[in-house]
């Protein structure tokens, strides 16, 4: 959740681009970096660490000149280090980049530009767009960055300047936010409203597709092919607090609707052209290695603990290897069974957990190979670990884990496919069937965005209880604990989830008069059991809030309320069914007046036993 800032003006651009980039930190970076036109022409300074580094560097050497652009990386390719920041340049130090989002196919631009003489000193794939850009140079700078967007794949915001049109800055968006600020005789680009709203309160808001030319003069709207664009300004009367919301009323509400992008992102160039198989270069495990496997043990912590359990039964079903899932806190002290054959998947949202950390270092210690799954590169489970599958979900805010969650369960969506393609223990026309449905899950969780209203009527119902209860079975089940678990962090309910098989043993005996049950059933081989339990419930007096899939005819006949996930395969449907409870959790806690992105006695990241 990298941030951008641009100005082309009259006043010094430094301390624009700062206060801009100070006005995005709460998006989460590891460094920052200006780039600007001064009279010995484009200059830039960058550094690893906090905006006060990249300050001293400045206060030390400051670069004077009227247009430049700035930016935050949350670093996705390669480590935070001080070469990987952005701005990035092309050999010549003429054109210069700023970036958020992935280049997925940027291995083989790289391969091509390499090939003809150009050298690269970064990790990143934002420095190939400098590199490519700078290549098909012909004195036109709006000409040449249409022709590098044609070539790239993936979703990008993108902020262009090049020595040779020192008056002009070039911005483009295909799939990640940019905006457009509209001053006198000054104009601005941001990530976000918030970087630009101490100068103006004018924007164009920029859809998918188009890009903007911005002078002192004024700003051009285009579309990508160069066809102009008529737009009436946009004008913003939010404060700062609600504009970093981006009109959201909390953070969790706002993580929530990011999750179609988070899930593009984490898919990003980890599918090949083709569409049908995974690629997962980040793992260096060899054939052998990976048939050398003879147990997979998953440790983790709350939230991401309950993603290992959907991780659990992806790789058992598509790898067919065992699989056992683990609190990390409890890891290493039961003496587990680890050999050479063991693989150990850790995940953790933040890559500090202190108990995780200690599991990975077991692990390593008994000599497993050990892979990660994290959401902040350059953190130390990621250092530690021997593999890496990074979640681009982007920074969480909110302590209660969302889009932190669901990107978790794409990794293991996406290394349980890459372990059958090379086990075999899948059929190709499976694995690309899971793979095309995969790539469909975005538009499907907006789709249960738009019926938000629904799930707020539920809660409004919870919310005047103190206890609940959530069933289901299979992977309902391993769902149902993380819904429990989101509505107890943030509404201080009561709340239990059970395998809906378990109930007769003894649960059964806490079913009251009119208490809530939420049944979770998307899993069609287990939908005639799932009923039946609810029969048990309802029998008892419960109110049944049930959750299925689209063209489920059974359950609405038994269910006091019903609300459906568009219809997915069985083993994806963890990926859209845990929307609603994330919803469910949000206004349960609103409806009771709670502190929703900070409940009491919690933290975003456990670095303490």
């Amino acid at each position: 959740m990298c941030g951008i800032v641009g100005y082309v003006g009259k006043r010094d651009s430094q301390n624009i681009l700062i206060e801009g980039l100070k006005k995005l930190e709460y998006r989460g970076y590891d460094s920052a970096g200006v780039a600007v036109f001064t009279k010995d022409g484009l200059q830039v300074k960058k550094s690893k660490g906090r905006l006060a580094n990249l300050e001293s560097k400045l206060g030390e050497s400051p670069l004077t000149g009227s247009i430049g652009i700035g930016h935050t990386r949350w670093a996705t390719h390669g480590k935070p280090s001080d070469v990987n920041s952005h701005p990035h340049t092309d050999n010549s130090q003429k054109f210069s980049v700023v970036h958020n989002g992935i280049i997925e196919n940027y291995i083989s631009l790289k391969e091509e530009l390499v090939a003809k003489g150009h050298v690269f000193v970064s990790e990143t794939d934002t420095e190939v767009i400098s590199h490519l850009i700078a290549s098909l140079y012909d004195g036109d700078i709006v000409k040449a960055v249409q022709q590098a967007v044609s070539r790239m794949r993936g979703a990008f915001a993108l902020g262009v300047l090049t020595e040779y049109e020192p008056e002009k800055l070039v911005a483009v968006r295909l799939a990640s936010p940019l905006v457009i600020g509209v001053g006198e005789g000054e104009n601005f680009i941001g990530s976000d409203i918030p970087a630009i709203l101490d100068y103006t309160r004018n924007v164009y808001i920029l859809n998918d597709g188009e890009m903007a030319v911005l002078t002192t003069d004024g700003v051009e709207l285009m579309t990508l092919e160069g066809n102009f664009i008529s737009r009436e300004l946009f004008h913003v009367d939010w404060d700062i607090v609600t504009a970093e919301k981006a009109g959201f009323d909390h953070f969790m509400l706002k993580e929530i609707h990011e999750q179609p992008k988070a899930y593009r992102d984490t898919l990003s160039s980890r599918i090949d052209a083709s569409g049908t198989r995974v690629v997962l270069d980040e793992v260096k495990m060899s054939q052998d290695d990976i048939r050398s496997i003879q147990q997979v043990h998953i440790v983790a912590c709350g939230t991401a603990y309950h993603a290992g359990l959907v991780g659990k039964g992806i790789i058992e079903k598509l790898a067919r290897i065992p699989v056992e899932t683990d609190v990390a806190s409890e890891y290493r002290y039961r003496s587990p069974i680890i050999t050479p054959n063991t693989l150990v998947m850790v995940v953790s949202q933040s890559g500090e957990t202190a108990d995780t950390l200690a599991a990975l270092r077991e692990a390593k210690r008994c000599g497993a190979r050990v892979v990660a799954i994290t959401n902040v590169v350059g953190s130390s489970v990621a250092r530690e670990a021997d593999d890496v599958i990074t979640t681009w979900a982007g920074p969480e805010i909110a302590v209660a884990s969302t889009k932190a969650y669901t990107s978790q369960l794409v990794a293991f969506y996406l290394f349980g496919l890459y372990l059958a393609q090379t086990l075999g223990t899948q059929e190709a026309g499976y694995i690309a069937d899971v793979i095309a449905e995969l790539k469909r899950l975005p538009e499907k969780v907006e789709r249960i965005l738009e019926q938000a209203d629904t799930i707020k009527n539920w809660a409004e119902q919870v919310a005047t209880h103190n206890n609940l209860f959530f069933i289901g079975r299979g992977l309902d089940y391993a769902v149902a604990l993380e819904g429990s678990l989101k509505l107890k962090e943030i509404s201080y309910i009561h709340s239990e989830a059970y395998a809906a098989g378990e109930l007769k043993h003894g649960t059964l005996a806490l079913i009251e008069e009119g208490i809530p049950v939420i049944a979770l059933a998307t899993q069609e081989e287990l939908l005639e059991k799932t009923v039946s339990n609810i029969k048990e419930v309802k029998a008892r007096g419960a109110h049944v809030f049930g959750l299925n899939a689209e063209g489920e005819t059974e359950l609405v006949k038994t269910v006091d309320e019903v609300f459906a996930i568009p219809h997915t395969l069985q083993l994806l449907s963890p990926a859209l069914s845990v929307v609603p409870l994330q919803l469910l959790a949000y206004y349960a806690s609103l409806a009771r007046g709670n502190d929703v992105d900070k409940p009491r006695n919690l933290a975003k990241s456990v670095t303490v036993e």
